[in-house]
């Protein structure tokens, strides 16, 4: 799960950054508005922790601006403002829950895990279908002609971009931030390796590769 923190204090953003990662997720950090923003629009996070008071861009404009271009990645305001006043201001520009500095770590992880189970509704009792496997990714596990395929969480969460996209170039650096994160120090050589992965445990032989640009998932009978 790819999560966008945007926090200006340096203390509270390496330790929550700390905290989400022993916790599972893929953690990139903003240090101001402007930088929030641009980085929100990639479109390859989960969900967004964001803090009202920023530099260049406080977390209100920052949310409007958000929303009005149309995105609808969950986010989570995290903030010192505590007044109803402040949340009811909050939850209008677009936030979907509000949660008051101090706060519990545990109160966070389980807030996160709701806000994105709410977002992936439709999928999350579904059985991804393509070709000739069912994908399970809450399981990470993969079903063809009755034999059951375990996957590694990275393994899973490749083969999910690949299937999200059926029939669509999935270039490497989308895979990167999506897969490893942002900032992530990931090369294409590993990405290689993890296709060969799916290649080889799989039998993938319509995960096709766009030298010098991507892979994607050939349609059969296309």
């Amino acid at each position: 799960m790819n999560v966008l923190l945007v926090e200006d204090e340096r203390n509270l953003a390496d330790a929550l950054s700390s905290l989400l990662k022993k916790n599972g997720f893929v953690v990139d950090v903003a240090m101001d508005g402007n930088t929030g923003i641009d980085m929100a629009c990639t479109e390859i996070y989960d969900v967004i922790i964001l803090d009202r008071m920023l530099p260049y861009l406080d977390g209100i404009s920052l949310l409007k601006k958000f929303r009005s271009l149309g995105y609808q990645t969950p986010v989570l305001f995290l903030t010192a403002k505590d007044t109803p006043k402040d949340r009811v201001e909050g939850l209008n520009a677009g936030a979907d829950d509000y949660l008051i500095k101090p706060f519990s770590t545990v109160e966070l992880i389980a807030r996160l895990h709701a806000l994105t189970r709410r977002r992936n509704k439709e999928f999350v009792n579904h059985i991804l279908t393509v070709d000739d496997m069912m994908f399970d990714p809450q399981r990470a596990q993969v079903t063809k002609k009755g034999k059951v395929i375990h996957l590694t969480l990275k393994e899973s969460q490749l083969l999910e971009l690949l299937i999200r996209n059926y029939g669509q170039v999935v270039t490497k650096q989308r895979i990167i931030e999506k897969v490893w994160g942002y900032n992530s120090d990931a090369v294409e050589s590993t990405i290689n390796i993890y296709v060969h992965y799916l290649r080889k445990k799989i039998k993938l032989s319509n995960l096709k590769t766009v030298r010098g640009v991507g892979y994607y998932l050939k349609k059969m009978n296309a």
